[in-house]
């Protein structure tokens, strides 16, 4: 049976991620590996945690003796590396957390894995998942392809493009054998409500303020967090070995065209008369190093491993809010802090 270990899986992404291989792959043994930091949430993960070959295991891949006593234990046979510190804004008030966990985290990992796997590495794989905000910022035209130069503008991308680096350093120096990925912004259920779309539907609701930085014209390629799980899968069992592949959503929009768009469906779901969203709309200063686009090739996965999404933007706003609604007690568990006694009520004894 081939151990996998995921980090983060408690998180957005990983939650999917963690899910779709526990259930898809029963011969493989799943480690869910993550610290529970603000954004961790087990409760995102309910569906799966008794399953025959899912192990949840609490941890911080900043502790090296922690990770090499994991990896020495269970001498695993695949990472997924999804554990990060992912909030621009969180970056530019605390770079250094993010330089903890998003470099010197994913060196410990790096260093586990090439000590248990020195002698073989024969099947073995570690998969970095990273982001798109390394690039930089586009203009009005061009994509992200796999070979743009990194030119990252925040502590956030720096930190990433940093384990990017050395990731592929790892691959060249030691033959380890990885593959990465740099994916546009992600959406979809069980997000946490700090970014744009979690947030806005949770303000909406509460009839709160939805505060666009600047003038609202700032561009972003979105990813159905569920398209992203799969397109990870893909990569881990059949992507090239010290290869690169970008994950997007083959779509654009503009922040505050999502917003007014998110505004119309939010005020059809809650019978609001429409426009009525519309006028929580509040334009706030922008932040620091603000990055004007960001805009994804998928291309080569598309005609490498056959992969592309599987709904259009509008489709999976819609899924997402309605999941949102469906899920209320969800996301009160988070703006009330009680999701964080989980671990407590379930794990420990």
């Amino acid at each position: 049976m081939k151990k996998i270990v995921i980090t983060g899986g408690a998180g957005f992404i990983g939650s999917h991620v963690v899910r779709l291989f526990v259930k898809k792959y029963p011969e493989y043994q799943i480690f869910n590996l993550d610290a529970l930091t603000y954004a961790g949430n087990l409760e995102n993960i309910t569906d799966i945690e008794n399953e025959p070959n899912y192990t949840f295991v609490k941890g911080d891949i900043v502790d090296a003796a922690f990770i090499d006593a994991l990896f020495a234990e269970h001498q695993f046979d695949g990472v997924l590396h999804l554990a990060a510190e992912s909030h621009v804004d969180r970056s530019i008030t605390d770079p250094l957390s993010f330089v903890k966990t998003n470099v010197i985290g994913t060196m410990n990992l790096l260093n586990a894995a090439k000590t248990i796997w020195k002698d073989d590495m024969e099947g073995k794989r570690f998969y970095h998942i990273s982001t798109d905000e390394v690039y930089g910022s586009l203009g009005a035209e061009g994509l992200f392809t796999e070979t743009t130069a990194y030119d990252p503008n925040s502590p956030y991308s720096a930190s990433k493009a940093s384990s990017d680096h050395f990731v592929r350093a790892y691959g060249e120096t030691y033959g380890l054998p990885y593959v990465l990925t740099n994916c546009s912004n992600n959406y979809g259920p069980f997000h946490f409500p700090e970014k744009l779309i979690p947030l806005f539907i949770n303000n909406i609701i509460q009839n709160k303020p939805l505060p666009v930085y600047g003038n609202g014209k700032y561009t972003r390629d979105w990813l159905f967090v569920e398209d992203h799980a799969v397109a990870i899968d893909l990569v881990f069992h059949e992507g090239v070995n010290h290869d690169t592949y970008n994950i997007g959503g083959f779509n654009e929009w503009q922040n505050i065209d999502l917003v007014k768009l998110l505004c119309k469906i939010m005020d059809e779901k809650l019978g609001r008369e429409a426009g009525t969203s519309e006028q929580l709309i509040s334009y706030v200063k922008d932040r620091p190093g603000h990055d004007l686009r960001y805009a994804i090739d998928a291309n080569k996965i598309n005609k490498e491993l056959g992969w592309k999404p599987s709904v259009t933007f509008e489709e999976g706003l819609e899924k997402t809010v309605n999941w949102y609604l469906d899920n209320q007690t969800w996301l009160n568990n988070i703006t009330s802090g009680e999701y964080a006694t989980y671990y407590e009520k379930q794990y420990a004894n």
